[in-house]
């Protein structure tokens, strides 16, 4: 019957038929490639970053579009999948804002070209919470970190020893890969560290006589003490009249380093048997004690000339100065009172909180 009909038709009337189904064909042609290349096939209003924590297949990829707010068409992602032959996807950090063609979309991750990432490091941390917050960063675990940072094959390829490799992790924000390896970072960290504090101040290290490790180790200690930006050049001064005149440094923070602790020491702390203890060795520790910021690290290395050899805390989060013992003496009776009201002061409100407890309960 349909073979009849057709070759009832007309020549005029079958070159309009097939002049129909080549301009629905190509129409929808057009559109469809229209819609592969258009600028907007992909949107994200505001950005988004798109996490892939591993090679990732099409199939997955609307769910992980779906939970950013990304607008998409479903069917036309797949088909654009299909037309241009991307069906996995690397791992990676990618940025998304505004408008982008499938091809470009597909491109990018298909090839893996992503987008560097902020990774923070903040200054006087524990090695521990370095790691911790590094990881939080990056695509790798806190242990991973960690473990290179103690492996001796990644510490011979470094050349730098281990109690020496976390002072050299300078401070700062910088743009990296989400999947960079631990040892990369690390890599990438010695390098700053040479480019901006080993080259810059070579001449001047030479003319203190110090290596950049031990000028570290003595920018660790100042770092640890100062609480306020502007005392780091007043204590980096103190600590260089004590190594001048071959004192011991006397540094709290290399004792809380020694026992492992953050807390108030107390006198059986000063006495424990370490080589970080500068209360009982002369001289620098064999290492730094935290990671100095780049400006305790300038401070240490032009630090204030004056005559303070001591210093102790001030209520205001300070430090009071003294060119002599005596007068250290006066100011660390003026601290150890005010700690004593303070204890004495938080011992009655506790009281009067139980007091207070009690009343009620009856």
């Amino acid at each position: 019957m349909k073979f009849r009909l057709w070759f009832h038709l007309s020549s005029k009337e079958v070159i309009v038929l097939v002049a129909a189904f080549v301009i629905g064909f190509v129409s929808i042609f057009a559109h469809r490639s229209y819609r592969l290349h258009q600028s907007n096939a992909v949107f994200a209003e505001e950005q988004q970053v798109l996490y892939l924590n591993e090679r990732t297949p099409i199939s997955v990829l609307p769910r992980k579009l779906d939970a950013l707010d990304i607008d998409y068409d479903d069917s036309e992602l797949a088909w654009a999948s299909s037309v241009k032959g991307w069906r996995t996807f690397h791992r990676g950090r990618y940025e998304l804002e505004g408008g982008m063609s499938y091809d470009d979309f597909f491109r990018k991750l298909a090839h893996g070209l992503q987008d560097p990432g902020n990774v923070t490091i903040i200054p006087g941390t524990t090695q521990e919470a370095f790691a911790f917050r590094v990881a939080s960063q990056m695509s790798f675990e806190s242990e991973d970190l960690l473990e290179a940072m103690e492996d001796s094959t990644v510490l011979a390829e470094l050349d730098i020893e281990e109690h020496l490799l976390f002072g050299r992790m300078l401070p700062n924000t910088y743009q990296m890969y989400w999947t960079s390896t631990p040892e990369q970072f690390l890599r990438r960290m010695l390098r700053e560290f040479e480019n901006r504090v080993v080259q810059p101040y070579e001449d001047r290290m030479r003319e203190l006589g110090k290596t950049p490790d031990e000028i570290v180790t003595l920018a660790s200690i100042v770092e640890w003490e100062a609480k306020v930006e502007d005392e780091k050049a007043t204590i980096s001064g103190l600590y260089w009249n004590r190594l001048n005149n071959y004192w011991r440094l006397q540094a709290d923070p290399t004792v809380s380093y020694a026992v492992g602790d953050r807390r108030r020491l107390t006198y059986a702390d000063y006495r424990v048997d370490h080589p970080y203890n500068t209360y009982l060795f002369k001289g620098l520790p064999p290492g730094p004690v935290t990671n100095p910021a780049y400006s305790t690290i300038r401070a240490t290395l032009f630090p204030e000339d004056h005559e303070y050899y001591y210093m102790v805390a001030t209520p205001e989060g300070s430090h009071a100065f003294s060119e002599t013992y005596a007068e250290h003496q006066q100011r660390s009776r003026e601290w150890t009172q005010w700690l004593r009201e303070q204890r004495m002061e938080r011992q009655r409100r506790e009281a009067e909180a139980a007091r207070r407890a009690e009343e009620s309960g009856s």
